[in-house]
């Protein structure tokens, strides 16, 4: 059983805590300022709390506050070297946060599907065996180094919201097409779902796998000429890219804090 708080109760903050209860045998704290967000995540946690320092009793303190609060929050936490801080926030260099406490810092990267236990997550610095537990807890996590963050945080943080868009074109789609606007999502979505998983656990590569469900003359051979003759990949790859661009930037932000 490892003891941790989560300070900042938003949307990952809440994902996070919910994703823990559900994987059983954690004690949580839940510390954040907004009451309602406290209420939203009262049922999945221990104790709720607006007072930093009763967060910082914990082993594990996630930091899960945005990048311009992550100094104000790190100034209120007296954390000693056997326990680890974990910061979620975007751009927020480990060294920033490293100079501001004695505890072991962690940097992770995660993303909303914690909540469900299907998190990816990118982590870099100090992983303890409680740490490592906690995120198995909520889904798989990869190791990086700390110049890889940035582009990991485009891949699996801002990701999901990419992934988003692509179901939601795929569901009205089925919608033009005839089918109810709730047929229409769970096939689009529970589609994704089963692809991805068929991904990581068949050792077949992504282009094998296209191969393996484009039958010569069918269906998806047809619809995936339209794909491979447009620009579709080229506007993923942009997307990410603007994404990391941008983490780059909020990390500049504080090279000389």
């Amino acid at each position: 059983m490892v003891r941790a708080s989560v300070i900042g109760c938003g949307n990952m903050g809440s994902a996070l805590i919910t994703g823990l209860w559900k994987a059983g045998g954690h004690t949580i704290i839940a510390c954040d300022l907004d009451p309602n967000a406290l209420s939203a995540v009262a049922d999945y946690c221990e104790e709720t709390t607006d007072d930093v320092t009763r967060a910082a009793t914990a082993d594990v303190v996630f930091v899960a506050v945005k990048p311009d609060i992550v100094e104000a929050v790190l100034t209120e936490l007296d954390l000693s070297a056997e326990q680890t801080l974990v910061t979620i926030a975007a751009g927020v260099p480990t060294t920033f946060v490293e100079a501001r406490t004695d505890a072991q810092v962690v940097r992770i990267m995660p993303n909303l599907a914690a909540e469900t236990r299907d998190m990816a997550a990118a982590a870099t610095g100090a992983l303890t065996d409680e740490v490592r537990e906690l995120l198995g807890d909520v889904g798989e996590f990869v190791e990086v180094d700390e110049s890889k963050m940035d582009i990991a945080t485009a891949v699996n943080g801002s990701g999901p919201a990419f992934v988003f868009y692509l179901i939601e074109a795929m569901k009205q789609a089925g919608i033009e097409g005839g089918l109810s606007e709730a047929d229409a999502e769970i096939l689009a979505a529970q589609t994704f779902k089963g692809a991805a998983e068929t991904v990581v656990q068949d050792d077949r590569t992504a282009d094998e796998l296209i191969d393996a469900v484009c039958s010569p003359n069918g269906t998806t051979i047809e619809g995936m000429e339209v794909l491979w003759d447009s620009n579709a990949d080229q506007a993923v790859t942009d997307a990410v890219v603007a994404a990391e661009r941008r983490s780059k930037e909020l990390a500049e932000e504080f090279d000389d804090a």
